[in-house]
Parts: C-alpha cells; structure tokens; sequence
C-alpha cells in the first residue's frame, strides 16, 4: 500500500530505499574470467590455510587457552566463574569454551576444531560485510586476507586465543548495524546491540567495537535528533549494548561471587592495564608489529593502496570514513594497558582485511588483470614467507618452535601421570602459570591462583595474594605440587615480593620428588616417574618437578 493509505513505517522504510538508491553504484558486471580467477584464488588460498590448521588440530594447549578451558571444564560442572578459579577477564571466551567442549569434547583438538569454526563463520563475515559495501569480487580478496592473516604465525593463530571470540560476535553485530540501516527494523539494531554486548564480555577491549557500532548509528541519525524515533533508535541500541553485562553482573551476585569478579575485573585489572610505561610500551609495540608486517608485506601494502583510494575518490567518502573509523577504533583495542601481544593484533585484522578488498575493487575498476595479479602476488608472498609454518609444522615438532622452552607438550604428560594416581576430586596446585595442567589431569586447584604472573606483578595487591595463595594451599593439603622451574611461567621483577619463595623453600619438605620433565633442546624432553625422579638431578634450567605429598 502507497500513498497517504500507507501505514507510517512503511513510510520510513521506504524513505530508507529511496535513500539507499542515491548511493553511489559500486558494483560492476566482471568478465567472466576474473570472477573465476577470484574463485580458484580464494578456493586455493582458504584451502592452504584449512588444511595447516586441520594438521595442528591436536597441537598441545598453551597457557592462554588453558586458562579458557580449565575455567570452562570449570563451568560444565557447575562451578560459576571466578569461584574455584579467577582471572582478570571476563568470562565470555570461556563460556564459549565450555560450550565448544559440551559440543566436541575436553580435548585440545575438540577445542581446536571449536576455534576451527570460529574462524571460518568470521571469514564469512568478513566476506558478507565486503560485498555489501563493494563486490563479490572484493569480498573474495577480503575473505581470503582474513584467512591468512588470522592463522598467521606473528599473531600466534594457531591458538583460540580471546580475540578471535571478540571479532566474530563484533562482525555479526556491524553485520546486523547494516541490515538495520537498510531496513530500519528495530529488531536487527537491538540484536547489533546485544553481539556488540557479547564481544565485551569475551574480552574488555571488545568495547571498542560497540563503541564503532555507537558512532555508526550516530552518522546515520545525525540529520533526525529532532525526531522521537532517532532518540529511540540510539535508546534500543544501548539497551542491547548493556545487556549482556546487566545479566552477568546480576547472575554472579545472585551466586556469591560478585565481589571476587569485581577485584578481578576492576580493581585489579586497572592496575594491570597502568603497569606500562610509554617507553616501554612504544618498544613492544615495534618488536610485536614489526614480524606481523613482515609476515604478509603484500597483504598490509594493499590494504594501505585501499586507505588511499577510498579518500582519493570523493563518491567513496562515506565508506572511506567509516572504514578509517573502523581502523582507528580497531587498535584503540589492541592498545589496552599497551601490553601490545601478538595476537591482540587480531582485533586489527579485520579493518585491514576489508581495506584489501576495497583495494582489490578499485584496482579492478582499472584493470581486471592487474587487480588478480597483484592479488595473487601479496597472497603467494606471505605463502612463501610462511611456508615452513604452513606446510612443515605438525603437534611434534610445533610447540617449542613456536613457544620457545614454554612446558605446553610436557604439561600432558605430567598432567596424565597426576591423573592415575589421584582420585577425581583430589585436589592439585601448581606453582606456576601453567593452567592447562589443571584441564589434563582433570582435578581441582587448590587455589583460585592458577597464575603467578598476577602475585609478581608491581602492584599494592601482590603480597595479599601470595599470602591468600600460601593459606588455600595449606588448607588443601593438596596431594601433588607441580612446581615449574621455567621463567616464563613466573616473570619474577626484582620489586616482586619474596613471600612465597621463602615459604616454598619451607613447605616443600612436606614433599618428595615423583616425577619430572626436564627439557632438553627444542627436540628432546627427559622424563622420570616414581623412585627414578628422587635422585634425578637436571642438567637444564628448564623442567617441571612432580611432587607427591610425605604421607607422614
């Protein structure tokens, strides 16, 4: 119906179609041979990457993810969050991680499979949100960017670290932004809301993107805050912002855990993101980008020739703002606490993938054939560059190439030796930030500390923790101690407090060796149980020492 018969929001949405006419005709009818050359490339590049991350499925935790899925074993038996075990962020990344378990198992290749896709429902958010704003023929490039860059070594994608729990709730929700602006239905700007939400609680920095979400719906009514239904537009956005949180902040009140999420989260966790100082911070961030950009030079130099192109073209401005916004607002996540770790550079991968294609597109307009060229030439360089990452690395030979003298394969071991001699409720502590061991074996922590990072930290709360730490421990009377002598796992300062060091150099008399993993070379790890661990006598500087409770 049209005309003054017309019901009012049939007016609206048809002032959003006439609107969304004007815009600027991006899309171009491609011969036929780029459109099948964007094919096999993306087909290829997609299945390189499938078949590398297929091969390290079942590529041993590291401390990160089992952290995620300690938690996460945590939750499927009935424990809230921040109860039995704390950190300082928020749960949405282990909840996921409980259900990808529920779903695939507690195993490293169920978690891994989970995390498989993950990833690949994000690349096809990357793709969607490009064709939307260009063509099928840039999303394929950005799709295919996405894939590599994603998996790529320099931002440790082998792993189902937190980011990549962020991007794709924060793809889905800018998805959805969109489907709003096209159709002006209340009910997709509120599901936008509620997926920004959602990546907030995988990890903070996912903020940043429902503040990206915020300024979009911001431009689009900035010509309408005379009009009641712009001002409930933004009210409907924000609600859906907020509930996620208002739902998690009432549930752990209503489970007795309110106060120790609040210490983790907030009063502790703003000391964590203060302890760097900008020299410092500024030295991190050139040795953590400089291997990401050397990693794909092809990729990042597209991306860039895309920036250039989209301000170069004044009919482009609208998608040149909102994707330099989408830019900027994407390392405004990466910088929290200006840690600047590898793979916080994953919350940037998306922007820089949808510039690609916006690169791909402009360089088609000109010349289909140099488009697919320089496209397969960036795709094929950070192949090449990668080339032992992607085709050599396996779960044997890829841990300590990738993390150095880190304990992730010898925590299983160690983890399955715990496992047959202790009952299922037993009790284990481990000095040391290894998380993970906690999931293998299967048992209980002694302590809500299952990191030491936190208790060596410059902060006034230090000491109360290896103190609260020490007492949980000595309640327990846990049966094992597995004690890590690995720098890594402690990152002791010369400011750290000496507390706990003092008190294990007394408790550990109550304790005798039962086994140990000592760690060679990058290609060889000793083991030894039972009575051979009682003499043993490393010869490295870098093993895990079992100890088993003097029954006396």
């Amino acid at each position: 119906m049209t005309g003054r018969f017309a019901s009012p929001r049939k007016k609206i949405r048809k002032a959003a179609r006439a609107s969304r006419d004007k815009r600027p005709k991006l899309r171009t009818e491609a011969p036929t041979w780029p459109r099948v050359a964007a094919w096999v490339l993306a087909g290829v590049t997609m299945l390189t990457v499938l078949v590398a991350r297929i091969r390290l499925l079942n590529l041993p935790l590291e401390r990160d993810e089992g952290e995620y899925a300690y938690i996460g074993q945590l939750m499927l038996k009935g424990f809230p969050p921040y109860q039995a075990a704390s950190n300082m962020k928020l749960p949405g990344t282990s909840a996921a991680y409980a259900l990808i378990m529920a779903i695939l198992g507690q195993t490293p290749f169920g978690i891994h499979l989970g995390y498989l896709l993950v990833n690949a429902i994000t690349v096809w958010l990357v793709y969607k949100l490009t064709k939307r704003l260009f063509d099928q023929y840039a999303a394929l490039a950005s799709a295919s960017a996405y894939a590599i860059l994603s998996f790529g070594l320099p931002v440790l994608g082998n792993a189902a670290h937190a980011t990549h729990f962020v991007v794709l709730p924060a793809l889905a929700a800018t998805l959805l932004l969109d489907c709003w602006d096209q159709s002006r239905r209340n009910l997709f700007l509120f599901l936008s809301g509620l997926l920004y939400g959602a990546a907030f609680l995988a990890k903070q920095p996912g903020l940043a993107f429902a503040a990206f979400g915020g300024l979009c719906l911001l431009l689009r009514l900035r010509q309408g805050w005379n009009n009641p239904r712009a001002v409930a537009a933004l009210a409907i956005f924000i609600s859906g912002v907020l509930l996620p949180y208002a739902l998690l902040v009432t549930l752990l009140w209503k489970l007795g855990v309110f106060a120790n999420f609040w210490f983790w989260t907030v009063t502790y966790g703003a000391q964590y993101a203060s302890m760097v100082s900008w020299p410092v911070a500024w030295q991190l961030f050139k040795a953590t980008l400089s291997p990401i950009l050397g990693a794909n030079p092809g990729i990042w130099l597209l991306a860039a020739a895309g920036l250039i192109f989209l301000w170069w073209k004044p009919e482009l401005r609208s998608r040149a703002i909102l994707l330099t916004v989408l830019l900027l607002i994407s390392f405004l996540a990466v910088c929290p606490g200006l840690y600047f770790r590898r793979h916080y550079f994953v919350l940037l991968l998306p922007a820089i993938s949808l510039l690609t294609g916006a690169a791909v597109w402009g360089l088609y307009r000109r010349s289909a054939l140099l488009a697919s060229c320089l496209l397969a030439t960036g795709f094929l360089w950070s192949v090449v560059l990668q080339k032992d990452y992607l085709f050599d690395f396996n779960p044997a030979n890829a841990p300590h190439r990738i993390y150095g003298g880190n304990p992730f394969p010898e925590a299983i071991p160690i983890a399955d030796y715990i496992a047959s001699h202790t009952k299922p409720n037993s009790p284990i502590a481990v000095l040391g930030s290894e998380p993970e061991i906690y999931f293998y074996a299967k048992r209980p922590s002694a302590t809500g500390y299952i990191y030491i990072y936190g208790l060596m930290e410059p902060h006034p709360y230090a000491l109360r923790m290896q103190n609260e730490m020490i007492r949980d421990i000595e309640a327990a009377r846990p049966e094992y101690i597995v004690f890590v002598n690995i720098a890594p796992s402690w990152l002791i300062r010369e400011t750290s407090p000496r507390r706990l060091d003092e008190w294990w150099s007394q408790y550990q008399r109550n304790y005798q060796p039962d086994g140990i993993a000592e760690i060679i070379n990058a290609d060889q790890t000793v083991y030894r149980w039972g009575a051979d661990a009682v003499g043993y006598t490393p010869k490295s500087n870098l093993f895990i020492l079992l100890l088993k409770r003097i029954s006396s």
